[in-house]
């Protein structure tokens, strides 16, 4: 065998790891994936993958340090200057390959990356402007990235749907996992909303005042819903077609009413983790890509 055969093997393993880890870990995502054309579909896998190991840096360290040793080689990584054979690391291989292939902004993928260093330490989130900016490099980031992959310069048009759309997407996954982040210390509500309902960290993270919380939850939810109607009319802005090739990231802002609806029926907003169920996850994504194929809008405002 070829060196060079041996390469392409090692790159299409190291893309079906990926795809592998997309499919266990975001399943949202994965789905969506499936409606991309199949050329693409890979590249999306890397992207997604990458996505879930620099969110996922807080659950595997137990300092903050470590967690940002791991956070400083990824955008080493992807600066070029990584330590140690990145064809070591499947996700690292695949992403690097990617991110040639498409000639994606470095740029993006470090600010990504920087924005997670949030996520290592105990700090709340100082105010709601900042927690949109850390959705927009985060969620917002990765559905223009994705776009990139699947319309090149078309994705241009996209990048206020990108913005509005990320909000709307990280907004409500915080929201659902209040519950998980609270018991590790961690407060992404921001602070400003909390001290209008007579809240601080302190009482979101000790269980505190079950209905000043709820107060404090509805309020953001009303954010998140102005989020997803933006991102909606910009995409029914696009001409059709420009719709239809990047359709694929955008189907998961379908999720979000869903989710949106069972988070308001929770009463114990520190114990119950609400969202849609699995089939109905399931339904709802492959309804979202039939309408995006057939040129019909799938986001629906609340």
């Amino acid at each position: 065998m070829s060196a060079e055969a041996s390469s392409d093997d090692r790159l299409a393993a190291a893309y079906a790891y990926c795809a592998d880890v997309v499919r266990g870990q975001d399943r949202d995502r994965f789905l969506a994936s499936l409606f991309a054309p199949e050329p693409v579909r890979r590249h999306l896998m890397a992207l997604y993958a990458f996505n879930l190991d620099v969110a996922r840096v807080r659950e595997l360290v137990r300092e903050p340090l470590p967690g940002e040793v791991r956070l400083a080689w990824w955008r080493e990584v992807i600066e070029g200057e990584g330590r140690g054979a990145v064809e070591a690391h499947p996700v690292a291989f695949a992403l690097l390959d990617t991110v040639a292939r498409f000639d994606l902004p470095k740029a993006s993928l470090i600010n990504l990356v920087d924005a997670r260093i949030f996520d290592l330490y105990d700090d709340p989130m100082p105010s709601l402007g900042d927690l949109e900016g850390y959705a927009g490099e985060t969620a917002g980031a990765l559905l223009q990235l994705s776009a990139l992959l699947l319309g090149g310069a078309a994705a241009g048009a996209a990048a206020e749907a990108s913005g509005h759309g990320g909000v709307a997407i990280a907004l409500t996954g915080l929201m659902r996992s209040l519950p998980i982040h609270a018991a590790r210390g961690q407060c992404y509500l921001p602070l400003d909303i909390l001290a209008r309902h007579g809240l601080d960290r302190d009482a979101v993270v000790t269980a505190q005042d079950a209905p000043a919380l709820r107060a404090a939850l509805a309020e953001l939810r009303g954010v998140a819903r102005h989020h997803l109607a933006q991102a909606g009319a910009a995409l029914g802005r696009l001409p059709v077609a420009t719709r239809r090739t990047l359709a694929t990231p955008y189907l998961a802002l379908s999720l979000v009413p869903g989710d949106l609806k069972a988070l308001a029926r929770v009463r114990e907003p520190l114990r119950e983790i609400a969202g849609l169920g699995a089939l109905w996850r399931t339904f709802t994504v492959w309804r979202a890509g039939r309408r995006a194929a057939a040129g019909k809008a799938w986001v629906k405002s609340l």
